[in-house]
């Protein structure tokens, strides 16, 4: 707002991450102009929603443009009669969308950038879509007429547990740092989903009013997640189900395998689609061997859905609060805190008091070799630092403080044993426990070399 020279501004991330409305918020809902793309609809649709959206801010009523050359001749002829001294905000909301088929709407848009817009010195212009593989391909890092000329892209991610805390805080909704731990798992750190919750029930009775109530705001979700976001969401969704059944992740050979795709253009396609858009994160491995990289699902709402929704939605409405003591649900609740620790990497690193050092996060596995005396092992969490310390990070979620017992024990010195070995590490490798409430003192807790609670994640 402060820049005396024309603004390109891109905002994209994951749909329902709050774009829209964090841009209503600070520019107060008032723009010289701001149109929405519609939803598969075709380019007569979005051109009369052009026109019409367009005569509510002008005095001037234009007709239907004939097409985008058109309509943004149309719009340059509004911008030129504006104030020229104070900014003019102009919002293209669901960008993509409007790029339909055939319609001709990015070439006019670069023609209208290039030879008008850009030289508008009090013109901020913001795009905006959560199809975020086309607001990287077509604009962020356009090849073409718009290569290198947004001033400005914002990559809005979602909230972490202390703005979730925070946000929940301004809701009236005072839950501990457990059951918002929990809401994280299922909803992740998504505002629109957050925003659903009511300080008047449980977390419990929210969950359970939510996603298994017939008819509840989140049941069909999931049905317009990829398909407004992705061509053939099918394909889309086909492979995030995989990845579900394999939390610790698959790599791309194994993704061929257990769907039956062809390794090609579409499943790299895909595949860099999920990771841009947020709902797949790419874990490497330790040693960067690249043949061992693998895709992991990293979208806390998708995960809740495959294990849970999609199977019953409608059985019974009050499924969360009667399967506390499921055992499957402990399963998911152990494999779901490890996908936040990784995603609150910088507070592990903070509390370790290794912020300032350069690190790689990785994971490791190695399967047994007699010969070399190594037992099979695999390490979720890895944190390979410049300091000369490898830190191995086990990612417990309990009720309680986490006792280690023998069996154990073993298990981690085996684990920190075949890794040394395997791998021929020379570093110093450090034991770190990531627990809720922290390890339990005991005959087997010396073992570890140092703790992270979930009270620091929160930080």
């Amino acid at each position: 707002m402060d820049a005396d020279s024309a603004q390109l501004i891109i905002v994209y991330g994951r749909r329902r991450v709050g774009k829209t409305f964090l841009i209503n918020q600070f520019f107060n809902n008032t723009f010289a102009f701001k149109l929405t793309g519609a939803y598969k609809q075709d380019k007569s649709i979005q051109l009369r929603n052009f026109s019409e959206a367009l005569n509510l801010k002008s005095r001037k009523k234009y007709g239907v443009p004939g097409d985008w050359i058109e309509a943004f001749n149309f719009l340059r002829e509004y911008i030129n009669k504006l104030p020229k001294t104070e900014k003019q905000i102009i919002f293209l909301d669901e960008m993509p969308w409007l790029d339909t088929p055939r319609s001709g709407f990015l070439p006019a848009f670069e023609w209208f950038w290039n030879d008008f817009a850009s030289t508008v010195d009090n013109l901020i212009f913001i795009v905006c879509g959560s199809a975020t593989s086309w607001m990287d391909e077509k604009l962020a890092n356009n090849k073409g007429g718009l290569f290198n000329r947004h001033t400005c892209r914002l990559y809005l991610e979602p909230f972490n547990l202390f703005e979730v805390r925070e946000y929940l805080h301004s809701k009236k909704i005072n839950w501990s740092t457990y059951e918002i731990a929990e809401c994280y798992m299922i909803m992740g750190g998504i505002p629109y989903y957050l925003s659903l919750l009511k300080s008047s029930l449980s977390l419990k009775q929210n969950i359970d009013n939510l996603f298994f109530r017939r008819n509840g705001e989140l049941w069909d979700e999931f049905d317009h997640l990829y398909k407004t976001l992705f061509v053939n969401g099918e394909d889309y969704e086909k492979v995030v189900e995989v990845l579900c059944d394999r939390m610790g992740g698959l790599t791309r050979d194994e993704i061929i395998q257990k769907t039956g795709m062809t390794s090609g253009g579409d499943l790299s396609k895909i595949l860099k689609n999920l990771v841009l858009s947020g709902f797949v994160r790419v874990h490497g491995f330790y040693g960067n061997k690249k043949k061992k990289i693998r895709y992991q699902l990293a979208d806390y709402y998708s995960i809740f859905y495959f294990k849970y929704i999609s199977k019953q939605y409608c059985k019974d409405e009050h499924f969360w609060s009667n399967s506390i003591d499921n055992p499957a649900r402990r399963v998911w609740a152990g494999l779901s805190f490890e996908q936040i620790c990784i995603d609150h990497i910088s507070q592990i690193k903070q509390k370790l008091g290794i912020s300032g050092v350069l690190s790689e996060v990785t994971s490791w596995y190695t399967g047994e070799d007699e010969d070399k005396g190594i037992n099979g092992a695999q390490i979720d969490l890895l944190i390979d630092r410049r300091d000369r310390v490898v830190s191995i990070c086990e990612m417990k979620y309990s009720v309680n403080e986490f006792t280690i017992d023998k069996t154990y024990d073993m298990n981690l010195r085996n684990k920190m044993e075949s890794f040394r070995k395997a791998t021929n590490c020379k570093k110093s490798i450090q034991l770190v426990m990531v627990t809720t409430y922290g390890v339990k003192p005991g005959k087997y807790s010396g073992v570890v070399n140092a703790e992270v609670t979930l009270d620091d994640l929160f930080r």
